[in-house]
């Protein structure tokens, strides 16, 4: 098949730029013609897709910044029409027969008082969003929270909502079998965007369990030191601040990843935790939530009381045996992405 990505940044910088990095290669490697048409390409160029670089952009204020985006695509693809070309989206953009929706509808701020929605910047942030729902034929959620939550914003398009498309995990390190101590134990905490992904609620779980483990240990992994240090005034020794790191060589040393975020789309932390044989305590707003199984960690509803979070992560310090393995392929993400192009396209 053909198929034109667009995308702001092509390339492994962020969660939903690494989804569309890894399906092109792989839908290439599958031997399909990829184009990919975006703003800045973050990596060498390869041989086998063709990048179309638009020029960068000033970013603020963000809806216009998107807008030009938009625009800027669309300009492109009248000027050079591609007949026979399936176009898969992940932008605010309005020319396109496919997108998949990475994060939660922008739609939520419906639920807000009337006086936070009275602005241009909201204004065109919903149009951008229902224009993107609206003008193509399939939408693909990238978890089964965003499906439920695009459903209960936008029910006139829900028809055109497919299974979601998880996306895939890399084979990495893999943590080795070993006893963790009854009075300690490494939790881990991975997370730029700490305050979305709750690291206040993680420091008072943790602090919690230290009263039965004197000498657990947690572990930040994503926020610069001078940013969060100041959450940890009342502790004496008992954590280490990692900052930002490139690989996951800390699944190595975690016991557990502790994830009780607030709002996250899928959480490819938690099935990377997973496919390195980490245990998982994770809230029920995590997309990634639906993949953790009984054998492979704890799903516990957000406002449950400390005592729960508490007693979640104890079990999971203190199981006997390492989780399963878990495995979710780029290869197997971008067939599922193959079906939806073909039902577009009308083929068999």
């Amino acid at each position: 098949m053909k198929i034109i990505h667009i995308v702001r940044r092509y390339g492994p910088v962020g969660g939903s730029e690494r989804y569309v990095w890894e399906l092109t290669n792989e839908l290439a490697k599958l031997g399909h013609q990829v184009q990919v048409v975006c703003e800045v390409c973050r990596v060498e160029r390869l041989t086998n897709i063709e990048v179309h670089e638009l020029g960068e952009m000033t970013f603020r204020p963000r809806w216009l910044y998107y807008w030009r985006f938009g625009r800027r695509v669309e300009r492109w693809l009248w000027d050079n029409p591609q007949p026979g070309w399936v176009i898969h989206s992940h932008e605010r953009v309005g020319m396109h027969d496919v997108t998949t929706i990475h994060g939660p509808p922008f739609a939520s701020v419906r639920d807000k008082p009337w006086w936070k929605k009275v602005s241009i910047r909201i204004a065109m942030q919903m149009f951008m969003e229902r224009r993107e729902l609206r003008v193509p034929s399939r939408i693909v959620p990238n978890s089964e929270i965003i499906a439920r939550q695009l459903a209960h914003y936008y029910p006139e398009y829900a028809h055109k909502l497919t299974q979601p498309i998880m996306p895939g995990v890399l084979p990495g390190v893999e943590r080795q079998p070993h006893p963790v101590p009854a009075d300690g134990g490494i939790v881990g905490f991975v997370g730029k965007e700490w305050k979305r992904k709750n690291l206040l609620l993680a420091i008072d779980i943790v602090a919690q369990l230290r009263r039965q483990r004197p000498h657990l240990q947690l572990w930040v992994i994503g926020p610069e030191e001078g940013e969060i240090k100041h959450l940890f005034s009342g502790w004496d020794g008992g954590y280490r601040l990692l900052g930002w790191r490139k690989d996951n060589g800390h699944f190595k040393d975690i016991d557990v990843l502790l994830h009780p975020a607030k709002a996250e789309p899928y959480g490819m932390v938690i099935s990377e935790a997973m496919a390195a044989r980490v245990p998982v305590v994770v809230s029920d707003a995590c997309g990634a939530a639906a993949q953790v199984g009984r054998d492979a960690g704890e799903v516990v509803v957000l406002d449950e009381p400390m005592a729960v979070w508490v007693a979640a992560l104890e079990k999971q310090l203190a199981r006997p045996g390492m989780p399963p393995h878990f495995e979710r392929g780029w290869d197997q993400v971008a067939r599922e992405c193959v079906g939806v192009y073909q039902e577009v396209a009308g083929e068999p």
